[in-house]
């Protein structure tokens, strides 16, 4: 089953039915680009521990009344973990009525919750960027933008570059490095994923100063400020992007309008393989050669040398040396459940992760799991799968929310798979499996096309390039009901789709 992740980020719901109907476009257009640009969102790397409750924090310094000298801590319900899923879960337990008092989001990174496809597409432009304060959660689906002050307010405690060391789920007690005691009743894992690094190849070099990675506002901050240095050394700077998925074109995108000498290298024969047809790779890829991209295919960067420490060239397995000022990683990413080795039930394997049940519930009594650490099995593929997919973070989140607040009383948690990217003008959204036989639609010329993917006489698969709003929820429906392809479904195109 080729069941795409997107590592990185993005999406949305809102309702007592965890469906993702008109807030996923509304976060569809959102994540392109924010153009918020009244802060920079930068923050020190040395920012204190804090707990956002009582005084108000001000932006890039936060600001705190607790005192983690404290021997222990004790909460109704801890979050663990600082990404898109805890900000969308502190959102419905508000909404929902549940008390601020009685919950803790514990977090490694610097700054609460935050959109984080932002990170890969506007937070890279050169001009009219995202920044924060502008994409905490929850402005991708038009909500109230939850800032440092937004949790104090009410009353939540917000830990943030707190690392935890040991999980005692069955005394339900969390330990910080520190020594700090965290007892709960209710632990939600958001603990997400990490990036797979350069490192975890054993690749020579990759210790090197000028390699970098894109999972946190820190890493984007770096990689702007390589940039930056490299210019000032010459007007040519060349960066090698190692990875031709998600992050690889739209990192790409990003950097290009720096003006930057760009390659992309990846072993696959094609951009974004598990995806896309070699006919719709065809159109990216002359797109960004367009661009001035250069796509190298089918080769591997097998080593890194450097002067001085920092990086000067990427050694290819072909044998080809590319010069480089910047190396960008997007080879993927792991789940963060050595925590809860042995504590919780784990899927083996890829695409790993902790299991859970319908509820999002894991093996563990009162512990659940959210966002791209959590294995569920949607109802449209029936199999255990993790979706490394904003989207998905933030329905699981509320969800779970609302599953503590009022036990047993919705659905249990489905997702139909989607997923969508921006890059440059370019926009599309796939809806379900790319698993069967495809049939293209459309004239690429035209910049309006697209590909359903037949099994079985069903269609499972649905991606459209340029649609409008009412386009791609057409698209959508046909996923949902599991419509049965016409013999001349080709020919009727996108028609098919608005005739449903």
């Amino acid at each position: 089953n080729k069941l795409l992740c997107c590592g990185r980020i993005c999406h949305m719901r809102r309702t007592r039915s965890p469906t993702l109907g008109s807030v996923t476009e509304a976060a569809t257009r959102f994540l392109a680009g924010t153009r918020r640009t009244s802060d920079t969102g930068h923050h020190s790397a040395t920012a204190q521990r804090a707990y956002l409750s009582g005084n108000p924090p001000v932006h890039g310094k936060l600001a705190s009344n607790f005192s983690m000298s404290a021997a222990s801590k004790s909460f109704s319900t801890v979050l663990l973990g600082g990404g898109v899923a805890s900000g969308y879960f502190a959102r419905e337990w508000i909404k929902e009525g549940g008390k601020g008092s009685d919950l803790a989001i514990i977090s490694d990174d610097t700054v609460v919750a935050y959109e984080r496809p932002a990170l890969s597409k506007a937070y890279l432009f050169p001009e009219g960027a995202a920044r924060l304060p502008g994409f905490y959660t929850s402005v991708g689906v038009g909500g109230e933008r939850q800032d440092p002050t937004w949790y104090s307010s009410h009353g939540i405690e917000y830990l943030t570059e707190t690392a935890i060391k040991s999980a005692d789920l069955k005394n339900k007690t969390l330990t910080t490095e520190d020594g700090t005691a965290i007892s709960f009743e209710k632990l939600v894992i958001g603990t997400g994923a990490r990036v797979t690094r350069l490192e975890d190849f054993k690749t020579p070099g990759a210790d090197l100063e000028g390699v970098y990675y894109l999972r946190k506002v820190a890493d984007a901050d770096a990689l702007l400020e390589g940039i930056a240095e490299a210019k000032k050394k010459g007007p040519d700077v060349n960066i090698v992007i190692v990875g031709g998925g998600y992050i690889g074109m739209e990192v790409g995108a990003g950097l290009v309008k720096h003006g930057v000498n760009l390659t992309l290298v990846f072993p696959e024969s094609r951009l974004m393989e598990r995806l896309l047809t070699p006919e719709l790779a065809g159109f990216y890829e002359k797109y960004y050669e367009g661009k001035g991209v250069k796509l190298i295919k089918k080769d591997l960067v097998t080593a890194l040398e450097g002067t001085d420490g920092k990086v000067t060239t990427a050694v290819l397995k072909s044998g080809k040396r590319l010069p480089v000022d910047l190396v960008v990683v997007g080879t993927g990413a792991r789940p963060n459940v050595e925590l809860f080795k042995g504590a919780v039930d784990l899927l083996e394997g890829p695409p790993g992760g902790i299991k859970v049940d319908g509820r999002l519930q894991t093996s563990a009594p009162g512990v659940f799991a959210v966002g791209d650490v959590a294995a569920f099995k949607p109802a449209f593929t029936g199999e255990l799968t993790r979706q490394e997919h904003v989207t998905n973070a933030r329905l699981t989140g509320a969800y779970v929310a609302r599953e503590i607040l009022t036990p047993g009383t919705q659905p249990e948690y489905d997702y139909l798979p989607f997923f969508y990217s921006r890059e440059f003008d370019l926009s599309w959204q796939f809806y379900g499996q790319s698993q069967g036989d495809p049939v293209h639609f459309g004239d690429q010329s035209s910049g309006k096309f697209g590909a359903y993917w037949i099994k079985d006489g069903t269609v499972v698969g649905a991606f459209l390039e340029s649609g409008s709003e009412e386009e791609n929820a057409a698209i959508k429906k046909v996923i949902q009901t599991k419509a049965k392809a016409p013999s001349d479904l080709q020919a009727q195109g996108l028609a098919f789709a608005a005739s449903l």
